[in-house]
């Protein structure tokens, strides 16, 4: 097993006087997903924050590359190659394709204020870049907001790729999504784990987890109640865990009905 390119060991976080995690262990390897799943309130948020560099951890170690971390700012995960894809996804939804994908980081020639969008290159490396991951859309230069929330998904999950992302946070991205829009999103996570990116897939849906992961944690009040390799656990497993599979047959026994 390769060493992790981010790895979690002890980490926790409070709030003032509310603990939000305790003691979570996470690793993320190249070529790898790895599931976070829990329902509202279980933690996940602000794992995302963790390790993305929005707020700081409280205790515990987080590693990058072996090296040990304390993110100040987003910015400083960014440079280290931690990108987070949103569920509200940061796009200009009547802007076209190509510029949402270099929104923030455009490509220009000359100086302010006499700079200048380079626009032909732009749009060459915007379709080029989104075709490597095997998106194609109609016209580069239409709305992103025509797209469907799935084809949105994947072209975040491309521009992070290409502005030199090694590991991908992808916050609850099939969450809104139906069978088949989940499904596209679903195979361009596989694709950026063959691509050798390490990927965070924060997800409520055992299904879609079971689907793409290589190990699965579950978060219970910000506490890992589960921690397994694909092969030490299985779908009914992952699915009874998350349903609070305990707390569902003590309820089951108090109600007299077989769980």
């Amino acid at each position: 097993m390769s060493d992790p390119l981010v790895q979690l060991t002890g980490v926790g976080k409070s709030y003032g006087p509310i603990r939000a995690l305790y003691d979570v262990d996470l690793r993320v390897g190249a070529g790898e997903v790895t599931c976070v799943l829990g329902d509202n309130g279980a933690g996940k948020s602000t794992l995302i924050k963790v390790i993305s560099g929005l707020h700081p951890h409280t205790s515990g170690s987080l590693r990058v590359d072996g090296a040990e971390r304390r993110f100040s700012s987003p910015r400083e995960a960014l440079d280290l190659g931690i990108a987070t894809v949103y569920q509200d996804l940061a796009v200009v939804p009547l802007m076209e394709v190509w510029r949402n994908f270099f929104l923030g980081s455009e490509l220009v020639a000359g100086r302010f204020p006499l700079a200048r969008m380079r626009i032909r290159e732009m749009r060459r490396i915007a379709d080029q870049e989104l075709r490597k991951m095997g998106i194609v859309v109609a016209d580069i230069d239409q709305p992103i907001g025509t797209l469907s929330g799935g084809q949105r998904q994947c072209v975040a999950i491309a521009r992070a790729v290409y502005f030199g992302a090694r590991v991908l946070i992808l916050d609850e991205p099939t969450a809104a999504l139906g069978v088949k829009q989940s499904g596209v999103v679903l195979r361009y996570i596989a694709a950026a784990r063959d691509a050798g990116l390490g990927v965070v897939f924060i997800t409520h849906n055992p299904q879609h987890a079971y689907l793409v992961g290589d190990h699965f944690v579950i978060l219970k009040r910000g506490a890992a109640v589960l921690d397994a390799a694909r092969g030490r656990v299985t779908l009914d497993e992952l699915t009874t865990q998350m349903a609070g599979g305990d707390e569902l047959a003590e309820l089951s026994r108090e109600l007299g009905r077989p769980a």
